[in-house]
């Protein structure tokens, strides 16, 4: 079996997202196109839709920052600033 290069496969996504995929009969459909996750910010309650790539490196901030690892923190938000500047300021700003 080949892997491509981020790839992203069902068995490695969070549970929140795997339920976000899930029709009302809890079935999931997996397609080529790009999943959009909806995240919010716990303070303003504002939401924005992220890729799975934004989504990740969300919280892979979140994460840093409960961690108190600023510098690793700082690093994604200047990455996720670059890869979408607006979700950035509704859900990091």
């Amino acid at each position: 079996m080949t892997t491509q290069p981020n790839a992203t496969y069902w068995w490695n996504l969070p549970i929140e997202e795997l339920e976000q995929m899930a029709d009302d009969k809890g079935n999931i459909k997996l397609s080529k196109s790009p999943t959009m996750i909806k995240a919010t910010n716990p303070y303003s309650n504002q939401s924005t839709m992220l890729t799975p790539e934004e989504h990740k490196l969300y919280i892979e901030i979140k994460t840093a920052e409960f961690d108190e690892d600023y510098n690793t923190m700082q690093k994604k938000l200047s990455k996720f600033s670059r890869l979408n500047a607006k979700a950035f300021m509704v859900l990091l700003d």
